[in-house]
């Protein structure tokens, strides 16, 4: 294309009438491509300048994405509960790249840790979730991942403390649901281990408890948590609550956006992935 404008530039400066046919041969091209050219035609755009969909919500992403612990699925997931059209996940991640948005994190692989089925689950606690009303109250809660190790579903409970009673009653209920797995994985919480100086052991409470439920009370190794990485990673779909501070008034709108967030669309996520029903 440059030799065309090259020549189409030497015809004017010759003041020579072009002759738009033999041009075209030459070219190989139309005719009439060729006479747009001659009468200033540049070509198409290196890249085009057209608007998002996404652009009406910038300010607001801006501002969800400021939030401390937001991830941008998060961000996403709280948009599309407002507005179905925004597209998909793949596109809002490039658009917030595309603005600069949010920083790259780099992200330390771990070896990946498969267990049998009703072999093992994992326990873990997200904790002192500070959540905001519309009103302006502040709500702390604790929410409890109880994680099948081998199918990844997951069950939620909130809880308001992390006592040991709270744990024993919340896995009663959960073991009621789906049964008792051969072993369960916990860090070095209060209500399960008891710490003197640098030993470490199972309360002997907890212990019973395990040994009248029938399970095998499994600690997660010191500084090496991603042992028990399979809950910690359903623990970063929690964090698609943090969009919502601020946009709920009631108890009963806590309760609806954590139902859906946290549980619902973490286990609808995991399944899609590995094809459970």
């Amino acid at each position: 294309m440059q030799n065309l404008t090259a020549h189409l530039n030497m015809i004017r400066a010759m003041k020579m009438k072009p002759n738009f046919s033999e041009l075209a041969r030459i070219y190989g091209m139309d005719k009439r491509t060729v006479k747009k050219y001659y009468e200033g035609y540049e070509g198409k755009p290196k890249s085009r300048n057209k608007p998002s969909k996404l652009d009406k919500y910038y300010d607001e992403i801006k501002l969800k994405l400021s939030i401390k612990g937001v991830t941008v699925k998060g961000v996403y997931e709280y948009l599309k509960s407002k507005d179905e059209t925004i597209g998909t996940y793949s596109n809002f991640n490039k658009y917030v790249k595309k603005k600069g948005l949010k920083p790259e994190k780099k992200i330390k692989g771990h070896p990946r840790i498969e267990t049998d089925p009703g072999e093992q689950a994992q326990v873990d606690w997200k904790e002192n979730i500070k959540l905001v009303s519309r009103n302006g109250e502040e709500l702390i809660i604790n929410v409890l991942d109880f994680k099948l190790g081998y199918s990844r579903y997951c069950f939620s409970e909130i809880n308001r403390t992390k006592t040991q009673e709270e744990l024993i009653k919340t896995l009663i209920k959960i073991f009621k649901d789906i049964g008792v797995p051969k072993e369960i994985l916990f860090d070095n919480a209060a209500a399960v281990v008891d710490i003197i100086g640098e030993k470490i052991k199972v309360n002997s409470i907890f212990k019973n408890f395990a040994k009248d439920f029938g399970f095998k009370v499994k600690l997660c190794k010191t500084r090496y948590s991603y042992t028990k990485g399979k809950v910690e990673a359903v623990n970063k779909f929690i964090d698609w609550i943090l969009p919502y501070q601020g946009e709920f008034e009631t108890e009963e709108d806590r309760k609806r956006v954590f139902t859906t967030l946290a549980i619902q669309k973490v286990n609808r996520q995991l399944s899609k992935f590995l094809q459970v029903s």
